[in-house]
């Protein structure tokens, strides 16, 4: 891997769940990074909806990356990493073998109205209950949740260690983000004891390299099932994310 003369720019925050995934892929390969925190939402100097961010991001979404080395502003979490795997030949996590690739490629394609929903249905909900969300839209997000929670117990993991075979790749980091966020240890919003298989996949991920760090920010906001937490508990996870994420990639940047 070629070390970039400059530091890949990643804009989001630590409590984002596709955020988290890119995090987790950077610092498990100790690639070079800085993070420009954006807001989710708003429209102030420093939000994803912005003047200035949707000027670099139409879609006013995060994750978005800019790469001083290329010019190369991207967003969508999956399409980062996809783009990360095959530049710095990464094949280990997004296969260079068409086949196993294109495995990857289905489960990716399939996420956002699968496990994604993890996020829309349960863990979204119960951090900002002042967003005031829908019903109707969190009862189907939760019905797609337990319908690809079961597929993922039956079928993607039934037979195999990780998502797509017996190594982790891309699909994995993708999925943790969002149904490992639910965990006791984090937010404790689901009971994962009906799917072993998902069980013994959360616990496999858990000691995978950068896994600790990128999901500090969740260890701090602790155990939400019971109370959802306030605007300032929500900034200090958050604040306490950036500050062991920027410790973390600063020894990467010496190595």
């Amino acid at each position: 891997m070629k070390t970039p003369s400059s530091p890949l720019l990643l804009y989001g925050t630590p409590l984002s769940q596709p955020v988290r995934a890119v995090i987790w892929l950077l610092l498990y390969k100790d690639y070079p990074f800085d993070m420009i925190p954006i807001n989710p939402g708003s429209n102030k100097d420093n939000g994803s909806r912005s003047p200035v961010f949707l000027s670099k991001n139409p879609n006013g979404t995060i994750p978005f990356i800019e790469e001083p080395d290329t010019g190369l502003a991207l967003g969508e979490a999956h399409a980062i990493m996809v783009y990360l795997c095959r530049k710095n030949d990464w094949h280990d996590l997004y296969p260079q073998d068409p086949i196993l690739s294109a495995r990857v490629d289905w489960y990716l394609h399939s996420h956002h109205r699968g496990i994604r929903d993890a996020s829309l249905g349960i863990f979204a909900p119960n951090v900002r209950k002042d967003l005031n969300f829908q019903e109707a839209i969190i009862d189907m997000a939760n019905a797609m949740f337990r319908r690809s929670l079961k597929s993922l117990e039956s079928g993607w993991l039934a037979e195999s260690q990780f998502l797509t075979g017996e190594q982790m790749t891309l699909a994995d980091m993708a999925t943790y983000a969002d149904i490992g966020q639910l965990q006791p240890q984090f937010s404790n919003l689901h009971d994962f004891e009906p799917f072993p298989n998902v069980r013994r996949w959360l616990h496999t991920m858990a000691q995978v390299e950068g896994h600790d760090v990128a999901h500090v920010a969740l260890t701090e906001l602790g155990d939400i099932s019971a109370q959802a937490p306030d605007i300032k508990s929500i900034i200090n996870a958050n604040k306490r994310g950036f500050k062991v994420i920027a410790e973390r990639v600063a020894k990467i940047k010496t190595q």
